[in-house]
């Protein structure tokens, strides 16, 4: 199985179901309680079995894993995490279909490629049985589920925000790569506890200048982000997509650089400008077209509609002219006035049916009539120009990065609010 697969089932073992946890409280009475979430229980079994997914990882570097007491409390609060996100979409009636997981299970197969025997195997000799793994994507599901729901609404953006952020500098710079290192700050923390961090990141920075350690060591060993055990990676973002506060210190920074502290909500970050990569310009083949429309009514059927489609297409091939046909019998009433002009259109976006028809003709050619939902068709195709993109796609990509930013911000604030509210007793020194 490829590294990217593996990689994925390590991630599922972390992730493992409040099920599996209680079938296993039955079969295994010696198994310690690590932590209680509300009214609900992690096992000693449950954290070692995420415990060795995780070293299976990082078999080979084992010295890029923080010591074992802070790798236990790092993957306990992420099972602690998801069980609350679990418990939470349970209460506000999230379902997931055995449909569902079959269809996740499939998008698996697909993207390494792998068929079910070879899926079962890998399973076996990660410890795994088939039962557990749709277990365990049926509450991945359930958490995808929940952060959408949370994020749908929540990431509403205005035309004004839109067009303040594609205003900004930081609107087509093109796209980078970061990596973060948080040291958390609890909400309400005293001074000295902001202190503490405070003195914490400068300590691990000046670690990293010194050369002591690598910044995806250090991330793996002292962040507490989520993105911890996989260095502080988040991979390449478009610039408006990087967090507001992160922008214009990014957009200083050169490649290899790492940032100093910064202060945010969640604690004091450091940033790793990773790499850098301008954004092309966008070209696309338009087309021009004009159209005739026969619709199918309740006043006329099917077959009256071809043989008035036919009719036209009749007249055209005796040399009528198109515009004038489109203006006296087509029914579309927004074409119609102009002489049947659909005016300059990507191909992007348009029914296939309708995408083949048009790349086939050639400028000044028309085609023979044909059905679509509403009614009958003829299309002539009228002219072809390259065209810049790049403006259009510059603005539909800022709207979805705003909301991106919006739902992302929001499902922090919502994993917070959830972790303050829940009853949470950590027992790893009892167990």
């Amino acid at each position: 199985m490829k590294f990217k697969a593996l990689i994925f089932l390590v991630f599922l073992a972390v992730f493992a179901s409040a099920s599996e946890v209680r079938a296993q409280s039955t079969l295994t009475p010696v198994d310690k309680i690590v932590a209680v979430v509300d009214e609900d229980i992690i096992l000693r079994s449950e954290l070692d079995q995420a415990l060795s997914g995780i070293r299976r990882q990082y078999a080979g570097r084992e010295n890029q894993l923080p010591p074992n007491d802070v790798l236990e409390r790092q993957v306990l609060e992420r099972l602690t995490l998801v069980r609350l996100q679990l418990q939470r979409a349970e209460a506000t009636g999230v379902k997931v279909t055995d449909t569902e997981v079959d269809d996740a299970i499939t998008r698996i197969l697909r993207q390494n490629k792998i068929d079910f025997n070879q899926l079962q195997q890998q399973l076996l000799q990660d410890g795994f049985s088939l039962a557990e793994f749709r277990r365990t994507m049926h509450d991945e599901l359930m958490v995808q589920k929940l952060r959408q729901r949370v994020i749908e609404s929540r990431s509403d953006v205005s035309p004004s925000e839109l067009e303040i952020a594609l205003a900004s500098s930081t609107a087509r710079k093109g796209e980078v790569r970061l990596s973060v290192l948080l040291i958390g700050v609890p909400d309400g923390a005293s001074p000295e506890q902001v202190d503490t961090a405070r003195t914490k990141a400068e300590g691990v920075k000046k670690l990293i200048d010194e050369g002591s350690i690598d910044f995806t060591a250090a991330a793996i060993r002292y962040s507490d982000a989520g993105q911890a055990l996989e260095g502080g990676d988040l991979g390449w973002r478009r610039y408006d997509q990087v967090p507001p506060s992160f922008a214009d210190l990014v957009a200083g920074m050169n490649i290899g650089d790492v940032s100093q502290p910064m202060r945010t909500p969640s604690g004091f970050y450091l940033i790793k400008l990773t790499d850098r990569r301008e954004t092309s310009k966008i070209v696309v083949t338009e087309f021009n077209a004009r159209k005739i429309v026969v619709r199918i009514t309740e006043l006329q059927t099917e077959a009256e509609a071809k043989r008035e489609i036919d009719a036209i297409y009749d007249r055209l091939q005796r040399g009528e002219d198109f515009e004038k046909l489109a203006k006296e019998q087509s029914d579309d009433d927004a074409t119609a006035p102009l002489g049947g002009e659909i005016g300059w259109f990507p191909l992007e976006g348009l029914d296939p049916e309708f995408s083949e028809l048009i790349t086939t003709l050639k400028d000044g050619e028309y085609s023979r009539p044909f059905r679509e939902a509403t009614g009958w068709l003829i299309v002539k195709r009228t002219g072809t120009r390259q065209a810049d993109r790049t403006e259009f796609y510059v603005r539909g990509q800022m709207m979805e990065s705003l909301r991106m930013r919006k739902g992302e911000e929001a499902y922090e604030q919502f994993l917070r609010q959830l972790r303050g509210e829940a009853y949470i007793d950590y027992r790893l020194a009892k167990s």
